[in-house]
């Protein structure tokens, strides 16, 4: 008999090709506290379904598996970190199923602190964090010499740019490549402009995977030495 049989299962398949050669792992949000699993009627699951279909057609035909990581529970919950827990268990599935396959994680919200939090795992090469919630606590050394995208609203009053901005300047000090857009007229929801996010995002994510280049903005911020790199300065209009 199976013994993880019955037991909770962080990672969903949404695309497997027979042999992927890489992974991307989608993460929704969710709330500070909550320690119910989230509901059939999930909105911040449902809000990530389009960047999920984007990274797809994006990566068609490249051998890429798509995935999302399903939470035991609605909340971050403290010291708990009941998300990020869950993102380092899909993570570990990824590994064993697949092999240690380059993969990039996105996040939004308490997503993009998972995404972050997980973003030292040894599958993991980069991140694409949107609107992520950034304590100004929140670790930073263990994405060193990782690529991190951040892209966050500038009427965002849920989670704050300035966190975001902050947490790019200390993981650049410790070592993380880090650059991002900030989106002009849009807030956490990722409503308004929602095609430009999903486009942008998928796009993001082809580039760290290495299917196209980076764009040249992009790029040149991540070149950009750490003392001299502070925020996210390029704006996404």
């Amino acid at each position: 008999m199976n013994a993880r049989a019955g037991a909770h299962r962080a990672l969903q398949w949404r695309t497997r090709p027979a042999s992927p050669r890489a992974a991307v792992l989608v993460l929704h949000g969710g709330q500070e506290y909550g320690e119910h699993a989230p509901g059939l009627l999930n909105l911040p699951g449902l809000r990530m379904v389009g960047f999920a279909r984007s990274v797809e057609r994006v990566t068609a035909d490249a051998d890429i598996a798509v995935g999302t990581v399903r939470y035991r529970c609605k909340g971050w919950n403290g010291d708990r970190a009941d998300a990020a827990r869950d993102a380092l268990a899909a993570l570990g599935d990824l590994a064993e199923e697949l092999g240690p396959v380059p993969t990039v994680l996105i996040g939004h919200s308490m997503g993009g602190r998972a995404a972050l939090r997980a973003g030292g795992h040894p599958c993991v090469t980069g991140v694409v964090a949107l609107a992520p919630w950034c304590p100004r606590d929140e670790p930073v050394e263990h994405l060193a010499g990782r690529r991190v995208l951040m892209l966050h609203g500038d009427r965002d009053r849920v989670t704050s740019p300035a966190d975001t901005d902050l947490f790019a300047a200390r993981a650049r000090s410790e070592g993380a490549h880090v650059a991002g857009y900030r989106v002009v007229g849009s807030g956490h929801t990722l409503m308004r402009r929602a095609a430009d996010w999903h486009r942008t995002t998928a796009d993001l994510t082809g580039a760290l995977l290495g299917l196209t280049p980076l764009p040249a903005d992009i790029a040149g911020a991540l070149a950009t030495p750490a003392p001299a790199a502070t925020g996210l300065a390029l704006p996404l209009h």
